[in-house]
């Protein structure tokens, strides 16, 4: 009877234990802030920046493999704006190139592991992803699914202006085992072949309501 009546009191015990223990919820992440990112590109007139860029890392070989990323999508951040969030949706295109070869593909982010907004300002003269106020810059780190099986990481951070300069602009990523830790710096002019910048804003209620 002493046994059966601990094994009782137990789990009373662990059932009000797990009830009141706290977990992030979708509710908590609706009541975060969301995030549209992009890997953009200039074009003229001025610095107007567009959807649709694209942007490189490479890996740690003496003659490095390149892997380059196309894409874009959104993110909740829970309440505080720190922490894991399911709440996504996104991806895009993967190629990397190496000394035998080129390997591509499509990838999908499937989480958001950290978002840390940064200092900084809309940085160009016309912005065609959204308003140059919901601008943000920060460091987004993001997990994605590759369309070979594979596994990874997606770093997006964004130097806007009036940033510190220890947030670099562009991206790094990484593929299974394999981390495309150095970043391939911004490149170009609106008037040329431009590459490795990115963007965050804010999606605001009306933003969301007129999608």
């Amino acid at each position: 009877m002493r046994t059966n009546r601990r094994r009782v009191l137990t789990t009373a015990v662990l059932a009000i234990g797990a009830l009141a223990w706290p977990r992030y919820t979708g509710a908590d992440e609706r009541e975060g802030v969301k995030v549209r990112w992009d890997i953009v590109s200039l074009s003229l007139p001025g610095a107007t920046v567009n959807a649709g860029g694209q942007a490189s890392a490479t890996d740690n070989l003496a003659v490095p493999d390149t892997i380059t990323l196309k894409g874009s999508g959104t993110f909740v951040a829970p309440a505080g704006r720190r922490g894991t969030s399911s709440a996504v949706t996104g991806g895009g295109t993967w190629r990397i190139t190496t000394a035998t070869g080129t390997l591509f593909g499509g990838y999908e982010v499937t989480g958001l592991v950290r978002w840390e907004e940064a200092p900084g300002t809309f940085p160009g003269t016309t912005d065609n992803i959204g308003s140059p106020a919901n601008f943000r810059a920060g460091l987004a780190v993001l997990r994605i699914e590759y369309s070979d099986g594979s596994h990874g990481i997606l770093v997006v951070s964004c130097h806007g202006a009036g940033t510190p300069d220890s947030v670099f602009e562009g991206i790094t990523a990484s593929k299974d085992y394999v981390d495309f830790w150095n970043r391939v710096p911004p490149s170009g002019t609106p008037a040329t072949a431009n590459a490795n910048r990115t963007a965050f804003h804010i999606i605001s209620e009306r933003e969301e309501d007129d999608r």
